[in-house]
């Protein structure tokens, strides 16, 4: 007798809606942070030269080694740290949670926040606890978050810095006070280090049970997946040990160090998209019916006049311009969009889309 996906699939799986990622065929795409410049033309074909030497007959490094070494010279890593590689810092995640996930098990971080924190916890069989951010500037409660350590016990807490959806930068020290607190690890996520100059990367080893995450993703490899974790290597070793086998490719291993070594070159898109975001942010605080909201990340939460986030977003979508809509996410980003900082020419556009989906709707 066939069995059915009612009665096979997990009740709370089923109740999910698979990531959903729009079509964004001929609109200008300033919806998922990413870097909006193409690799840079003078650097195309010796990329391609170390493409074509790449074995693709053979299974990648599977350690990543040459990689490893490009990231610890580009990044500054410790000697005395290990690197873990993940196919996108979603995989890192995931193996933090499979590698810790038993019975009673909970997963500790701020709302809102990166959703695949959440989903993951979910995924693994972890409970998620989440731990709401002061309304009025999205700042962090010292106060709920220790009082929610102490009470739950979390075997992970990850903090995104800056965090996702919001742009800012929690305290440091509140950060610092949290690792202290914390009877697991605790994960903080770089995700978008290329812009700021804050990180806890140089800190690893202050605390025993410090963890620091980040990818390539926004530094303008979004394409090649790549994340990496970063701490003390008797961790690392364990959480290892979930990894699937040979689950960085050939090919984004050598995209990779090659980028890394030739960063300058996006340390160079990095602060044109720094220098934009402080001129964005300007133009958006300028315009009646919309309050914008100090970023340390390359995008912008914006807030609408009350119940006007859909109407705007769709007004924009109309005139060629695709942001993220963050309304009814969560109730502290209720009236929310999110803005990707793009080019220059990206910016014009969305700026004057966005003033007549402001007076039209």
């Amino acid at each position: 007798m066939n069995v059915s996906a009612a009665e096979l699939i997990r009740d709370d799986i089923r109740a999910l809606h698979a990531y959903h990622v729009p079509d964004s065929t001929g609109l200008i795409k300033l919806d998922a942070m990413e870097n909006p410049y193409p690799w840079p033309e003078a650097l195309r074909e010796d990329w391609l030269a170390t493409l074509r030497q790449a074995d693709l007959n053979r299974y990648p490094d599977p350690q990543g080694r040459d990689l490893q070494q490009a990231l610890r010279e580009a990044m500054g890593i410790r000697a005395d740290m290990a690197l873990l590689l993940g196919n996108g810092s979603d995989e890192l995640i995931q193996m933090l949670a499979l590698a810790v996930a038993a019975p009673g098990r909970k997963l500790l971080s701020l709302d809102p926040g990166f959703v695949m924190y959440r989903m993951i916890a979910l995924f693994a069989g972890l409970e998620y606890i989440g731990v709401p951010l002061r309304e009025l500037d999205f700042a962090l409660d010292l106060d709920a978050t220790l009082a929610a350590i102490e009470r739950e016990q979390p075997a992970l807490t990850f903090i995104a810095y800056p965090n996702n959806p919001t742009g800012n930068l929690f305290d440091a020290g509140a950060i610092e006070r949290i690792i202290q607190a914390s009877p697991g690890l605790v994960i903080v996520d770089e995700a978008y280090a290329p812009f700021t100059d804050r990180s806890f990367l140089a800190r690893l080893g202050d605390w025993p049970n410090l963890l620091v995450m980040r990818t390539v993703s926004k530094m303008g490899l979004a394409g090649l997946r790549l994340g990496y974790l970063a701490g003390p290597a008797e961790w690392l070793a364990e959480i290892d040990k979930v990894r699937l086998p040979y689950n960085v490719n050939v090919l984004t291993q050598a995209s990779t160090a090659f980028a890394l070594r030739h960063h300058a070159a996006w340390d160079g898109q990095t602060a044109a998209i720094r220098s934009e975001r402080g001129k964005l942010f300007d133009a958006l605080a300028a315009l009646d019916g919309i309050t914008p909201y100090p970023s340390e990340a390359n995008f912008i939460l914006v807030r609408t006049d009350p119940g006007r986030a859909a109407a705007v977003f769709q007004g924009l979508l109309d005139r060629g311009v695709l942001i993220k809509k963050l309304d009814g996410a969560h109730p502290l980003l209720a009236d929310c969009l999110r803005i990707t900082v793009g080019t220059p020419e990206e910016n014009a556009a969305l700026l004057s889309a966005l003033e007549a989906a402001l007076y039209t709707y």
